[in-house]
């Protein structure tokens, strides 16, 4: 019998209750101290059948701001693991200089070849930032985010 490459879109970020407008966020979350990294959202992708990895695109969208400051340079990166692994940047570190109080939406999107720690099912992604000053970053996921993994099973 020979291998099936079988394809699996998740939409797993900011789930709950429906919203009027058609669009939820995931709870927000702030920094605490500068220059610290805080976990905005982390999921878990596993499909119903497990195989070996192949490729994964992602869609992932998330808003950004400040709290209170008109200076506060804010910083993300979203980031992949073997489930329980080291983590692997999916991008390099996104900075927002004086980012502002208004969110601002941004998107990375791709598909991303295998790699060490993060070349296996299932895995997990997460989307962290930092800020240059003191309890000012805040960051949300929006629903739309996708992850769409092509993998073979036998």
């Amino acid at each position: 019998m020979g291998l099936a490459v079988i394809e699996h879109t998740e939409y797993p970020f900011a789930q709950g209750d429906l919203s009027s407008d058609g669009i939820q966020w995931s709870a927000e979350r702030d920094t605490v101290g500068a220059g610290v990294d805080v976990e905005v959202e982390s999921v878990t992708v596993k499909p119903p059948a497990l195989g070996s990895l192949i490729e994964v695109e992602f869609g992932l969208t998330a808003a950004f701001r400040a709290v209170s400051s008109a200076t506060a340079d804010l910083t993300y990166k979203w980031q992949a693991r073997n489930k329980g692994g080291s983590w692997v940047d999916l991008h390099s570190a996104v900075i927002k200089a004086d980012i502002g109080t208004t969110y601002v939406e941004e998107s990375r999107s791709g598909r991303f070849k295998t790699v060490t720690n993060f070349d296996s099912l299932p895995f997990e992604v997460r989307l962290i930032i930092q800020c240059d000053e003191v309890a000012q970053g805040r960051a949300k996921v929006k629903n739309s985010s996708y992850i769409r993994v092509r993998y073979s099973a036998s």
